[in-house]
């Protein structure tokens, strides 16, 4: 039986939390008869049943508290006034929440707040959303007899530092629901209570501010402050909101769902929502706050069209944009041949438009010339796995963290990347799972407040295989296998050919010491930990996937994970952490050139056949040109056009300048997006997409999870992304006549055996649906490979550790490694158009003390990075973090030039490129890389043609 979601049954707050489920305990409040499980709070059985019991301290997202003293009940036998929060039931108890002595006892404790809270309830932005106020009301306070005399705090200094929020004391009524949602919830620990009695305030630390402290702006605290202490500045501006509807984040792979509170057409804020099943109601900065680009006026509202890149832009209309970009396309086909043109999908867009832009390729092209951002990400998740476990995608829901006793994370930085999860994580290791991280550099993770078990793996840059094999070689030799699942589950064959390699001395911590770096008793103490300390649990990140050896390293963690029997129920599991918001959806919906939706090879004649009926064309049975070959091929003058829909190859593929030479090669290049990126400057027709806000849809989080897209307001250019696919296709001959995007899911559900049972009638049924979803899992499948795999039987893969290409020398004696944080999203296009550039408005360089002192580098220095792809400048920052002879950068500033330092090195078996390693030489300079000039002159004249032709609509760009 489907139990049908209802956003409403999460909008009441319960209290206290839900207890783990224990037997039924039966008991009488107010009268009434009510059962629920043993561990439930008295208040939260009484929310249960419908009666309300006053509170202020209390919520269901926090651990009970008992501070305010508004809950007190009654309980026959029982002395005093027991607060409800705090007080689980008992059998048979007899419970009384409303008689004149509680009502006059709850008067006395709000009449007590209110002589030290300012009365300007009418001026106040909380009116009409305040518990305080909410509270006075529902004990039928009247009078406050103490008034203001005497010490107080009603004038207590404001704090506005933050860019989303102010803090006003005066407020305060010291609940402490914002210090331990910090705690409890972020798990940050940047709030406290400091002094005692009538001394005692919130404080972030002495004599600082919210933005200069620990807090990291999840929000958290804002959403548990019962009254306006802590209030978003955008609702102090626009006043409260009047409607709200559930949608999903469009930052990174978790998926959080959110309530985007409206005035009308305006967003006032997004708040996280409890019924989210990837995120619990919590947030990070970007989802909760950093919305501002969706409405900034950098975004592109109108068509634009050149004859070539050094020209002004015209705007046009709508048909004529689409009818030039469709006659340039047919004409170079005429020209130069059905290959010479195709697509590169977007992992920022809906699941649905992702599957036009693929669809546009194969049946309107006519060849398999489309890719994703996945290629450069990750693209090794889905051949490691599909090769070792059958299907491309992670096994586990988020939740499974909890039940985790040992979490080996590896190339992951879940606290930056991966926000809100990492909070989780967090959590579950507060309560006393054991960390290890392998990773070049100390990402926060290790620093979490009361960790009590934590391991680092300092490995050296592209070494990932050499390291996995050596943890695998301690479980084989030291007998730590689970010889019960393998003969079971695997391959008997393969494992037998993998145990004999990986038994092999090479692969022994302390040969593999000279390679990684690690000390050879770390990992064997770390291998001992992951295989025997219950349920074991690998995370992964970019730090697995972007090496030349990116496939052999998630092969390697697939046998780990089998050896060890961490596979097939909570808590364990193998689990890529996927950077963008649909990633995952854009690699499901098909938009490699060698697999059509669903992961089903484009030489699979079956296959084929089905697609070929639906959309009534012969399909090409050869894979096409992934990202790399198409720039390749632009280069040679064979590849001619290019349609880009939501992507910044630009800024965020490797070895930048030969990309630029790649898009300054084509005869026509299309941008689909929402802003003038890196990409669009290089662009013959610019057509504005929609963002998330504006739009209908899905996407698909890192743990498979679909969630709804809903829209909020209209399109700013009339549009949204998947109509302008449709109509480009149209105009090309081929028709497509949707109506509305649940059709496109309806066809790829049909068309798609792990989508067959989602439909928008059951997601909005069900809130959200883990594919597969079909016959066999009619409400999907949480858990994968449970019973059996994909492919029958788990096959070990043999994953020979090869060095990379890329090697330090006395040239070039560093290694560089890139990343991301935690204020900015990938290539920055959003993020830095919103305040979170106040915590990081320039990419910087951090190196070690030791290489630092060597070349005479202080904090702040500019440096020239050299690499034998090219040269950029960036600021020093000096850190502990790194381990000497590594250095660190992230890449959300198009003008520092991260990736013009980047090579051309790849993975093997995908193409994904080696971000991770490149040598490097750093020098102190006094002046920008001849790139960054070059760049900074191509964007002056590139926004000047922009706003050459917006200033004819009276639009201006900002600078």
């Amino acid at each position: 039986m489907i139990e049908h979601f209802d956003p409403r049954q999460h909008a009441q707050d319960l209290g206290t939390p839900e207890p783990p489920q224990g037997p039924p305990v039966s008991l009488e409040i107010d009268g009434i008869n009510v059962t629920v499980p043993a561990g439930t709070s008295l208040l939260r059985a009484a929310s249960l049943a419908g009666i309300q019991i006053p509170k202020l301290c209390a919520t269901d997202s926090l651990d009970a508290y008992g501070s305010c003293r508004l809950c007190a009940v009654q309980v026959t036998g029982k002395r005093g006034y027991p607060a409800a929060c705090t007080t689980p039931v008992e059998a048979g108890m007899q419970v009384t929440t409303q008689n004149e002595r509680l009502a006059k006892l709850r008067r006395n404790v709000m009449e007590l707040y209110i002589s030290d809270h300012p009365l300007d309830c009418l001026t106040c932005p909380a009116n009409g959303d305040c518990e305080l106020q909410d509270m006075a009301g529902a004990v039928g306070l009247r009078e406050v007899r103490y008034g203001f005399e005497g010490e107080n705090h009603l004038q207590a200094e404001q704090d506005h530092s933050n860019p989303y929020f102010s803090f006003d004391p005066s407020k305060c009524i010291v609940c402490s629901r914002c210090v331990r949602a910090c705690e409890e919830v972020q798990g940050t620990f940047a709030l406290t209570i400091d002094g005692r009695g009538f001394d005692s305030k919130v404080s972030v630390g002495p004599e600082q501010s919210f933005l200069a402290s620990d807090c990291v702006s999840c929000g958290a605290c804002v959403q548990a402050c019962p009254t306006s202490t802590l209030m978003e500045k955008s609702v102090i501006e626009a006043g409260q909101p009047e409607h709200s509807v559930i949608t999903t984040c469009a930052y990174c792979g978790v998926g959080c769902s959110f309530e985007a509170q409206m005035k009308g057409d305006q967003l006032v804020r997004m708040v996280p929502y409890k019924g989210g099943d990837a995120n619990h109601g919590h947030s990070c900065v970007k989802g909760r706050f950093a919305f501002g680009y969706a409405t900034h006026p950098d975004r592109l509202t109108s068509p634009m069209v050149r004859e070539s890149i050094d020209q002004p832009w015209r705007q046009v209309s709508w048909q004529e944009a689409i009818e030039f970009a469709a006659q340039r396309l047919k004409a170079i086909q005429a020209k130069h041949g059905r290959e010479s043109i195709g697509g590169i999908t977007s992992s920022r867009c809906t699941n649905e438009e992702t599957y036009l832009v693929q669809k546009l390729v194969r049946a309107a092209f006519g060849n398999n010339n489309t890719d994703t951002c996945a290629r450069v990400c990750h693209s090794p998740t889905g051949y490691g796995l599909k090769t070792t476990l059958g299907e491309s995608a992670g096994t586990q829901t988020f939740d499974s963290v909890m039940q985790a006793d040992t979490i080996l994370v590896i190339g992951a930085n879940p606290t930056d990347a991966h926000p809100v999860f990492g909070s989780m994580m967090r959590r579950r290791l507060r309560e006393g799972a054991t960390l290890i991280v392998a990773d070049p550099r100390r990402i926060d993770l290790l620093k979490t407040p009361h960790l009590q078990a934590a391991q680092h793996l300092p490995l050296r840059p592209g070494t990932n295989v050499a390291l996995i094999n050596a943890l695998a070689h301690v479980v084989v030799t030291e007998g730590l296998e689970d010889h019960e699942f393998i003969a079971k589950r695997c391959d008997t064959a393969a494992y037998q050919a993998w145990r004999d390699f990986i038994s092999d001395s090479r692969h022994s911590p302390e040969a593999s010491e000279a390679i990684t770096g690690v000390d050879a008793e770390a990992v064997r103490r770390a291998a001992r930990s992951y295989a025997t300390v219950g349920n074991g649990a690998i995370y992964y990140g970019l730090g697995v996937t972007e090496h030349s050896q990116g496939s052999s390293m998630v092969m390697g963690i697939a046998n780990l994970a089998m050896a060890t029997g961490n596979i097939g129920r909570e808590g364990v599991g193998v689990n890529p952490l996927r950077g963008q918001n649909n990633v995952q959806g854009s690699c499901d919906m098909g938009s490699f050139p060698h697999e059509l939706p669903g992961y089903q090879h484009v030489s699979n004649a079956e296959a084929r056949g089905r697609f070929e009926a639906a959309w009534g064309v012969d399909l090409d049975d050869e894979p096409g040109l992934r990202i790399p070959n198409m720039f390749d091929a632009a280069i040679e003058g064979t590849f001619k056009a290019l349609y880009v829909q939501g992507e910044d190859i630009a800024q965020s593929d490797p070895n930048t300048q030969h990309v630029e030479a790649a898009l300054s090669s084509l005869e026509c290049l299309i941008v689909q997006d929402i802003f003038l990126n890196e990409t669009a400057k290089y662009a013959h027709v610019l057509l504005p997409g929609s963002s998330f806000l504006e739009k209908d849809g899905t996407f698909t989080n890192a743990e498979r999870r679909i969630n709804r897209v809903r829209q909020v307001m209209p399109p700013l250019a009339d549009k949204a992304d998947w109509e302008v696919t449709q109509e480009l296709a149209q105009a090309l001959g081929y028709p497509m006549n949707y109506r509305h995007p649940s059709e496109i899911m309806d066809e790829i559900a049909s068309l798609t055996p792990s989508f067959a049972g989602v439909s928008y009638a059951r997601l909005e049924a069900l809130g959200s649906l883990q594919w597969p979803c079909n016959v066999e899992h009619p409400n999907g499948t949480p858990t994968m490979h449970e019973v059996d795999f994909p492919i029958g039987l788990g096959r070990f893969a043999i994953t020979e550790y090869i060095a990379t290409e890329e090697r330090t020398s006395r040239r070039f004696p560093l290694l560089l490694t890139t990343g991301r944080i935690l204020s900015q999203y990938n290539v920055g296009a959003q993020t830095r158009r919103t305040d979170n550039q106040h915590w990081h408005d320039e990419d910087v360089l951090e190196l070690h003390p030791s290489d630092a002192e060597v070349r005479g580098v202080r904090d702040g220095d500019w440096l020239g990075i050299t690499s034998r792809a090219g040269q950029t400048v960036l600021r020093a920052r000096i850190s502990e973090r790194m381990q000497p002879g590594v250095v660190y950068t992230t890449f959300h500033h198009p003008g520092s030039g991260a990736n013009v330092i980047t090579t051309d090195n790849s993975d093997w078996a995908t193409n994904c490129p080696e971000y991770k390693v490149t040598a490097v030489q750093v020098e102190k300079v006094s002046q920008p890389s001849a790139w960054q000039q070059r760049f900074s002159d191509f964007d002056r004249q590139q926004r000047h043609h922009l706003a050459s032709a917006q200033q004819v609509s009276g639009k201006a760009i900002s600078p």
